[in-house]
């Protein structure tokens, strides 16, 4: 297996082209799965490699090696929630490592994101909050603005 180089990608497309053909169908699977778990998942290259985000926030990542490819930024606590099944898998840190000849599940990996969804859920509804907050205040103020050039 030979990892995907270094280069600057525009696209998960051109990502995926630069790889083997089996490590290409691989990743195309994590692809799909991680976009077919929740509706608004968007997808973009960041570090270089795929990154998927959910109302704004990074939820996970996938990269080819040279010896296995990874899942990137699974919280540690989901690791541990789902330890029986990852048992099959090495796991480092945040990461999944796996291969074409030991595939993560599909439905594993829509679990795997739906619970990285769901962890982020406070974080969104406090930046929607944020968001909310400050656009009242321009609101307010642009009104109070216009006021007093009357």
């Amino acid at each position: 297996m030979e990892a995907a180089k270094h280069n600057t990608y525009s696209s998960v497309d051109e990502y995926l082209s630069d790889l083997p053909v089996a490590e290409q169908a691989l990743l195309q699977k994590v692809r799909t799965a991680i976009l077919s778990s929740a509706k608004g998942i968007e997808e973009s290259i960041s570090y270089h490699i795929p990154t998927y985000k959910y109302m704004g926030e990074r939820l996970i990542f996938f990269a080819a090696f040279k010896n296995h490819c990874s899942l990137i930024a699974v919280d540690k606590k989901i690791l541990s929630a789902l330890s029986e099944e990852l048992q099959p898998y090495k796991t480092t840190g945040t990461t999944i490592h796996f291969s074409s000849a030991k595939p993560l599940p599909v439905s594993l990996i829509k679990k795997i994101v739906k619970l990285r969804i769901e962890g982020k859920k406070d974080k969104i509804a406090m930046k929607q909050m944020m968001n909310k907050k400050t656009t009242t205040y321009q609101l307010i103020n642009r009104s109070t603005s216009s006021a007093s050039s009357l």
